[in-house]
């Protein structure tokens, strides 16, 4: 057609009453299944950009918060014979309630008066302490009284020595005086003599000064005798002034080592006193271990070891117990591939295993039976098992988690991440990228596409 004119032809009457037409018609059955197709079509593109939350799926168990709210066992401190049960399994018993009473198997503790024999060892040996602190005291007294006595007879001894040395000097002048007198009886001897040759001199006066010689000369001996007598005086004091001096520290050096030997047996009394001390503190707390106790209020698990008079080693377990009062929480293991995706604070969604929950994956919001919860902790290493484990507690500002879950129990965890299209979570998956790879590029910039994000980095 060249549309050169405004007729137009109608061919539909035409075409009435012709059987090639009519046989070629489609259906509206046809038609109704495009129309359902184009509908699907575009459902399926506005799903596209549905909202997706990103998750990481892993399973885990029951558990609590803190270690010391954890089943626990009670080990034996001593070896010891069970004697008798305070208590049955499943029963409560708060802290400091007896469990189960052992009895003494060693022979060395079978004594009853034990504690006190050894506390009246100990009185004996603390009494003996202040008897040798006595002694030495004492020695040190006869020390002091001997140090004086010494310096007293030193003093004395050194008197004498100086009246020795005054003495000497004395004889020395007298010895000198002597020698001077001999001199001139000497020359008046000889003088007389010659005169009494010659015959000026009488016999007698002659006489009279040989007499005066003679007496100077015996002066003269009895001076230098005086004299050595003197310095031989000087000697022996000295003498004696040396042997006071080592008899006297002899005698303080034994009495020093009698005192000194005293303080060793004090000392050594002293230490079998700490030792009986401890042996007495030993043997008293010894008594209380034959008696187990509940370190906190608990429920009675498990006896391992019922048997009346069956022995335990020491260290051995006795009973497992269960603390009453814990705080819940679920330790689940991740893949490492997926560790670096997590964080203190994280956000994690539970199914509890006996607690009906239906849960679809990537809305969260739309799911029923699930409880919240929060990441509070990563190991540092990897588990046997291959993986890291998360420890994760109870969201305060979400649903309360159920009281009828028990340590133990089985629960399967969701950590929710980023929000994203669901075409973008689609190409993800079909590219196999890991969660939160990519991230929406902030809304101030107007970006229509997807940004690298910065790879998240383990914790370290």
């Amino acid at each position: 057609m060249l549309n050169i004119t405004e007729n137009r032809p109608n061919c539909s009457n035409e075409l009435k009453g012709l059987q090639a037409p009519e046989k070629n018609r489609l259906p509206g059955l046809h038609l109704s299944a495009r129309n359902l197709l184009l509908s699907l079509l575009v459902l399926f593109v506005l799903f596209l950009f549905l909202p997706w939350t990103q998750n990481i799926q892993a399973t885990g168990k029951v558990t609590t918060l803190r270690p010391e709210q954890r089943p626990q066992t009670i080990h034996a401190t001593i070896p010891g014979r069970i004697e008798h049960w305070y208590v049955t399994e499943g029963q409560f018993v708060k802290k400091g309630d007896t469990i189960v009473h052992l009895s003494e198997v060693k022979s060395e503790y079978f004594d009853p008066a034990l504690v006190a024999r050894v506390e009246s060892q100990l009185s004996a040996k603390t009494g003996a302490i202040a008897s040798y602190g006595g002694k030495a005291d004492a020695l040190e007294a006869q020390i002091a009284a001997m140090q004086r006595e010494r310096e007293n007879k030193i003093g004395q001894i050194e008197r004498k020595i100086e009246q020795a040395r005054l003495k000497i000097i004395s004889d020395s002048l007298k010895v000198q005086q002597a020698k001077i007198d001999l001199q001139v009886a000497q020359r008046q001897f000889n003088g007389t003599k010659a005169l009494y040759d010659k015959g000026i001199k009488s016999l007698t006066e002659f006489e009279e000064k040989r007499l005066k010689l003679q007496e100077a000369e015996t002066k003269m001996v009895a001076a230098e005798n005086q004299l050595a007598t003197s310095q031989n005086d000087l000697g022996i004091y000295r003498v004696e002034l040396s042997l006071n001096r080592n008899e006297y520290d002899n005698k303080i050096a034994k009495s020093q080592s009698d005192r000194f030997s005293t303080l060793s047996e004090q000392y050594d009394t002293r230490a079998t006193v700490s030792k009986l001390e401890i042996e007495r503190e030993n043997y008293a707390r010894r008594a209380n271990f034959y008696y187990i106790v509940a370190p906190q209020d608990a429920y009675i698990v498990k006896a391992i070891a019922p048997g009346i008079g069956e022995i335990v080693k020491e260290g051995e377990a006795v009973v497992t117990i269960q603390p009453a009062d814990y705080q819940l929480a679920v330790e689940m293991y991740v893949r490492p591939i997926d560790l670096p995706l997590l964080s203190t604070g994280s956000r994690v969604r539970f199914l509890f295993d006996g607690w009906p929950a239906f849960f679809f994956s990537g809305w969260p919001g739309v799911s029923l039976g699930t409880f919240g919860g929060n990441v509070v902790a990563i190991d540092r290493n990897i588990s046997p098992n291959g993986k890291f484990r998360v420890l994760v507690a109870p969201d305060l500002n979400d649903q309360k988690w159920p009281e009828a879950i028990q340590p133990g129990g089985g629960a399967k965890g969701i950590a929710l991440l980023n929000n994203v299209p669901m075409w973008y979570e689609l190409w993800r998956v079909l590219n196999g990228f890991p969660p939160d790879l990519y991230q929406n590029e902030p809304a101030d910039e107007k970006a229509s596409g997807m940004v690298p994000k910065a790879p998240i980095k383990s914790a370290k």
